[in-house]
């Protein structure tokens, strides 16, 4: 099989996207499966790229500067399509790379599927620009019409654009690294690198934006009792439009370390006592799964997909959306009971085993051919 992607985000971008589609060519690579990717570019990029990957010269996205707005060549898209001669086109945004990808599916009667990481209308609502909503849906929905299966990451997902009228919608849900986030790290190293002197460290990671309800945060880190507040030290990993903000707000015994990957992201899950990530707007959440296979347990929001992720008093903690006085209540509770927070570690860590990234792929790849082979049938029968 031959699947060309066109992605308006790649690595070394940070977000949950990037990620993915990084994690979904390494799958190509390993089990042989021819593939070509159009990405924007980047300059920290070029150890990353072969012959497969191509980018094009890009700039900052508006409502998300760390994503990229691409200019694509389509001449040059062309020729390679052209060339390669894909079974599938498989489109992951739908910005200028993505709009190009649909081009040449439809000009090329090249099957295509979609996939939808982004609730694009909730960062409207916190950028206070809703009168754009029913134009974006009235994209969207053109946009998606002509895939096959618009792949997402959660149920919860599912139903919400079922409910705005998209069909062919397939679940796609996401793994994590279970070798690289686990709870073996040094936390006694971690503590002394962000000079943690207090007994207990609550950990966010993720984009520092309002989408990602950070007001709820900031309310959530005032509300908490003065003797839990005396025994936390905050971490707070990402960058982004409020990290200036909160740095002013908060400069005692709260470390803002910005990006972070690698292991020195998987030391930090480990070293935390609990992830602490309010957000409401997550068609998935990686950062959750990730805390989960650190052995850390989860705080998180009844909204948006993270809910499927934590088991409610076995993995983690579910709380009201926007409360953060259930947040407060969920953290002193855990805080106070070592034994709960300890057995909840270890059944986040057994759940997060069961969620292998190469099942997940596996999955993915069987529901390409069965789109592909639909379309071969169909022209056999022409």
């Amino acid at each position: 099989m031959k699947v060309a992607i066109f992605s308006d985000t790649f690595v070394p971008q940070v977000n949950g996207v990037a990620k993915t589609i990084k994690r979904l060519i390494d799958h190509f690579e390993q089990q042989g499966i021819d593939y070509q990717l159009f990405v924007p570019d980047a300059l920290e990029q070029s150890d990353l790229f072969s012959s497969n990957i191509h980018s094009f010269v890009s700039l900052p996205f508006f409502l998300y500067p760390e994503c990229r707005m691409a200019l694509p060549n389509l001449f040059s898209i062309k020729e390679k399509i052209e060339a390669f001669k894909p079974d599938l086109i498989h489109i992951a945004t739908p910005f200028n790379i993505g709009l190009t990808g649909l081009h040449f599916g439809k000009k090329y009667q090249i099957p295509m599927v979609g996939s939808y990481h982004t609730h694009f209308d909730y960062y409207l609502r916190y950028y206070k620009l809703t009168f754009m909503t029913e134009m974006l849906w009235k994209y969207m929905k053109w946009f998606h019409t002509p895939f096959e299966k618009t792949f997402v990451p959660s149920e919860e997902t599912k139903d919400y654009l079922a409910d705005k009228g998209f069909q062919n919608i397939e679940l796609w849900t996401r793994g994590v690294d279970c070798q690289l986030f686990h709870p073996r790290y040094d936390k006694e190293s971690v503590r002394k690198q962000y000079s943690i002197s207090r007994k207990y460290t609550l950990l966010y990671v993720g984009r520092m934006a309002p989408e990602k309800d950070l007001e709820t945060l900031r309310h959530i880190m005032r509300l908490l009792p003065k003797n839990i507040q005396d025994e936390v030290h905050w971490l707070l990993v990402g960058d982004g439009p409020l990290r200036a903000e909160m740095m002013e707000e908060y400069q005692e015994h709260v470390t803002f370390t910005g990006y972070l990957k690698g292991e020195a992201l998987a030391s930090v899950y480990t070293c935390a006592d609990l992830f602490v990530f309010p957000s409401s707007s997550e068609t998935f959440g990686n950062v959750v799964l990730e805390a989960l296979a650190s052995g850390t347990p989860a705080i998180v929001a009844d909204q948006g997909g993270v809910k499927e992720i934590v088991q409610h008093r076995k993995t983690g903690l579910i709380c009201e959306a926007k409360n953060p006085h259930s947040f407060s209540n969920a953290i002193v509770s855990l805080l106070t009971n070592h034994s709960i927070r300890k057995e909840m570690g270890y059944e986040a860590r057994e759940y997060a085993k069961s969620q292998s990234w190469d099942t997940i792929f596996a999955q993915l790849v069987k529901q390409y051919e069965l789109v592909a082979q639909k379309q071969k049938n169909l022209r056999q029968l022409a």
